[in-house]
Parts: structure tokens; sequence; C-alpha cells
């Protein structure tokens, strides 16, 4: 197959793909892969494998098309080529929640020497780089490089860009409850998609709405809440969005928790996890088995609570989201608290603290916990996190926490 021809043939592929024709596309892009020798046009092609897998959860096969895409680079000897290969790398191992790899092929990519994609792509480094930070529940560096994405959507006029971070911030938020910021994001991402969407691909939509979705069950407009997981839903129905199906199952049957219908909610946390498991995402089925052990709380049934918070602790524990733990340990502290059984109560107590002071989740000024209930935060330029009460009332000229940081005795 010559240049012409495969080129010819990917465009035959992404029309069928924008037509929602998946498979036919995937099959167009196999033979792609299979009968050319042009090196640009496999790798161009080995993109759009990776792109098309991600969209329908088969983050096993993203990885391979990933890894296979590398070594074509290094074929082609071109600096800008082996930046995207490795990119669409740790966006795999993101996928896969596997954050430390995610993170190292990140550094990887901002350590390659100056390319021309380097102004497009370095955005969604650090984005993809702090999404693998708060999937470790080191909020700083998510934070950081969330602002650095930010940044570089702004000074290169890239609302697409700017449209994905406002929704990772929205699930930043949302985790240390700051419920406000947590709806204000992806409502400025729906905004985006609004005024600059009208040739962007419906999941930029679905993706806003879902985030909106969560922060109004958080705020308890659950009414609006269901309203915008259905628009999502119905997207991702259609676009065969299998990851984005599993998370508006989520919070279909956390709104239903929620309404206190537990009856509707076990189903939807079934079906939730079932893709989960099926597409391999571990933090997903963290906060499935979650919602599950609430439930099972609110009934009653506190040993079912725990044998889901137990299997919850240990996907939590091999992904290393120390968030998951911090809840885990405080629904096993109360259990345990209501059974009486000191001694597991005290290991939970234990390593809760732990869990705390891991992820530096305290307020440096009144040293009360950040995410124990909604208060509205602010971020110093150093991007630790601070009460914005706190920071109203006592004023600071510099960060708390990075004043203490240096003035810690350096052994070695």
């Amino acid at each position: 197959m010559g240049q012409d021809q495969t080129k010819q043939q990917i465009e035959k592929g992404l029309q069928l793909y924008q037509s929602n024709q998946t498979e036919k596309a995937l099959h167009v892009w196999m033979k792609v892969l299979e009968k050319s020798a042009d090196l640009m046009g496999r790798f161009r092609v080995l993109g759009c494998l990776v792109t098309a897998h991600s969209e329908m959860g088969r983050y096993k096969d993203m990885l391979k098309f990933a890894v296979v895409q590398i070594d074509t680079a290094r074929e082609l000897e071109d600096a800008d080529f082996l930046l995207e290969s490795y990119l669409n790398l740790a966006r795999s191992n993101e996928k896969l929640c596997e954050f430390h790899k995610t993170i190292s092929y990140c550094k990887t990519c901002l350590g390659l020497p100056g390319t021309r994609a380097g102004a497009q792509l370095g955005g969604q480094v650090s984005l993809s780089m702090g999404n693998a930070f708060l999937g470790l529940s080191l909020f700083q560096k998510a934070l950081e490089s969330f602002e650095k994405a930010l940044r570089y959507a702004h000074n290169n006029d890239d609302a697409m860009l700017e449209c994905r971070v406002c929704c990772s911030l929205g699930s930043f938020y949302a985790q240390v409850k700051d419920y406000e910021k947590a709806l204000f994001f992806p409502c400025k991402a729906a905004e985006l998609v609004s005024d600059y969407g009208k040739g962007w691909s419906l999941k930029y939509r679905a993706m806003s709405q879902y985030h909106m979705a969560v922060a109004y069950r958080l705020l308890g407009h659950l009414g609006s809440a269901m309203e915008c997981c259905e628009q999502s839903m119905k997207i991702a129905l259609q676009h065969g969005d299998r990851p984005l199906q599993a998370l508006c199952l989520l919070c279909f049957a956390d709104i239903h928790r929620s309404r206190g219908d537990l009856e509707t909610a076990f189903p939807r946390y079934d079906s939730a996890m079932s893709i989960m498991t099926e597409i391999g995402n571990r933090l997903g089925q963290v906060q499935v088995l979650l919602g599950v052990a609430k439930c099972w709380i609110a009934r009653k049934a506190l040993d079912k609570a725990l044998d889901a918070i137990e299997k919850a602790q240990d996907l939590a524990e091999e992904v290393g989201n120390k968030l998951s733990q911090l809840k885990l340990h405080c629904l096993s502290e109360s259990i345990y608290r209501s059974k009486g059984l000191q001694r597991e109560l005290r290991a939970h107590v234990v390593r809760f603290h732990e869990c705390v002071e891991e992820t530096e989740l305290y307020c440096g000024l009144c040293g009360e916990s950040i995410g124990e209930r909604n208060s509205r935060l602010q971020a110093l330029p150093c991007s630790h996190i601070f009460h914005l009460r706190c920071l109203q009332r006592n004023g600071t000229r510099s960060c708390p926490n990075c004043r203490r940081s240096s003035m810690k005795p350096g052994f070695v």
C-alpha cells in the first residue's frame, strides 16, 4: 500500500469513525497497519487506533498500540513523533490507573529536546500528569500541573484543552470538598463547548455535563444532577463511550442513594461495576464499592459493608489512591465503633490520621482537616490549599506549609 492509498484509507476510517461506525473504522485502520510500508502513515493510523480504543474503554489495546507507535517514532527518528507517542503511552497508563508510570512517561515527554509539537502537546502532558497526581491524592502537585496546563491552553488559544482541564479541576475540587468550585469549573467547560465547540466531538459536552452532575449531587441539587447525568449518558450511549457510561451509572447510583432510594441504587452500582471491571478502571471500582458500602451501612448490614470496604481497600492500595483509603478507614472506624471492637477501631483511627498527613489534607493556618466537609478553599501560588476564611482572617505573605517545610532539619 503506497503513501497516497494509505492516506486515503486513514481518511476513510476517520469518516466512518465520526459517523459512529466504529468497528468498520477499526477494520479499515487495521488493514492499513497490516499492508502499508509508509512509516508516516503507520504512525498516524496508530494514533487513530490509540484514540479510538481510549474512547471505547479498551485500555489494554490502547496501551498495545501506543507501544508500537513509540517503535515507529524511533524508526522515523523524529522528536515530535516521539513526544506524541510517549504522551499516548502516558495516557494509556493513566486510563489503567498506573499513575506512577503515567508520571514517569510525562517526565520523559518534558525531558525531550525542544520540538515543534512541544508547545501544542505540552499542555496535554501537564494535564495527564495532573490527573495522575490526583489519582495518587497528591493534591498540591496535581494543582500545579493543572495550572500549568491552563497556561498552555491560554497561551496557545486552545479552548479544547482548557475544557478538559476545567473538567479535571472540577474533579479536583469535588475531592477536596469545595463544591462551589467543583461546579464552577465544569460550568466553565460547558461554556467553552457552547462558544467554541461547533466542530468538536460531542464527548466534550458529555464530559462537562457529567462533572456538573457530580457537583450538583454533592451540593444536594439532585434534580439538576439527574438532568445533567441523563444528558451525558445519552451522548455516551450514542457514541459507544463505555468509560463515560460507567461514570454516569455510578453518578445515577449516588443520586438514588442520596435520595434514600437504595433499591434503585444497588442495580446501578452493579452495572457501573460491571463496566469498570471490563475496562480496567480500578479507581472507578473503588468509588462503586464506597457507594455500595454506604448503602449497606444505611441498611444496618454492617458485615456486608465491611466486605465491600475490604475489597475497595485492596484496590485503593493497589492504585495508590490515598483519599479513597482515608474515606474507607473513616467508614471502618464508624462501623467498629458501633460494634464496640476497640482494637480494630484504634487501627483504623491510626491509618486515617496517617492518610491525612500523607495527603496534606489540613489547613496550615487553623490545623483543621480539608475535605471533611464542604468549605470554600483558596490555593496560594505554591498550590498549597487553605480555608478561604483562614486566609481572610489571618492574611499571609508567605505559605505557612512551605515555611515549615524549609525549616525541617536536613538529615541524610
